[in-house]
């Protein structure tokens, strides 16, 4: 319970930058779509990764349901790092744009004792070349769901009403270092409460 704590606790908090068009608090949200377009990687097979919406157009969702790195016991050297590359359609409506503000990654471990892991996702629009990165590292002995926040320092907005892609890259790692038997991480949606959220900024144009 100690570590699971410590791990929940792990949180990224930096100021963000306040758009000098930021709609105002009571406009309502327009309506903005998300696709999957592209996935590339060993830890997303074709059709092993989605993304939803948020009902309230203030975010999407990304949804894994392959995503797992594994290391020691009998598990495969090629099995240490999972990566997973996804191009996501976000189409804008006319006189808005958004910019990505945070992101929230959840997922779940058993990371034997002397074992350690890496989660890494970074994000861009295409065509920018503003790249948003977090690494996050974890140490056995942990069993449980882990969850980390990453608030972006500086907003990077995508194209006025356009349809801008969002290429999202993702890598989970283990080492099995002086541990014994197999420890695993996954991004795994079937885990239970395991996705990641992304949240928009708005601006109007």
């Amino acid at each position: 319970m100690k570590n699971s704590n410590r791990v929940m606790a792990a949180v990224l908090t930096t100021a963000l930058a306040v758009p000098l068009a930021a709609a105002p608090a009571h406009a309502a949200a327009p309506a903005i779509t998300v696709e999957v377009i592209a996935a590339n990687g060993s830890g997303c097979a074709p059709g092993t990764a989605s993304v939803v919406g948020n009902g309230d157009n203030t975010g999407f969702r990304v949804r894994y349901r392959d995503f797992v790195a594994e290391a020691g016991g009998g598990a495969a050297v090629i099995d240490r790092r999972k990566n997973c590359q996804l191009g996501v359609l976000v189409t804008i409506p006319d006189g808005w744009t958004i910019a990505i503000a945070s992101a929230n990654y959840r997922g779940k471990a058993v990371l034997r004792s002397g074992a350690t892991a890496l989660q890494r996702t970074s994000y861009y629009w295409q065509g920018t070349s503003a790249t948003e990165r977090k690494d996050v590292t974890f140490s056995g002995p942990l069993n449980g769901l882990w969850t980390t926040w990453d608030v972006a320092p500086v907003l990077t907005y995508a194209e006025c009403g356009s349809q801008s892609v969002l290429n999202v890259n993702t890598e989970l790692r283990i080492d099995a270092g002086s541990s014994t038997g197999t420890s695993t991480m996954s991004m795994n949606a079937t885990d239970g409460d395991v996705e990641t959220l992304f949240n928009y900024s708005l601006a109007s144009c």
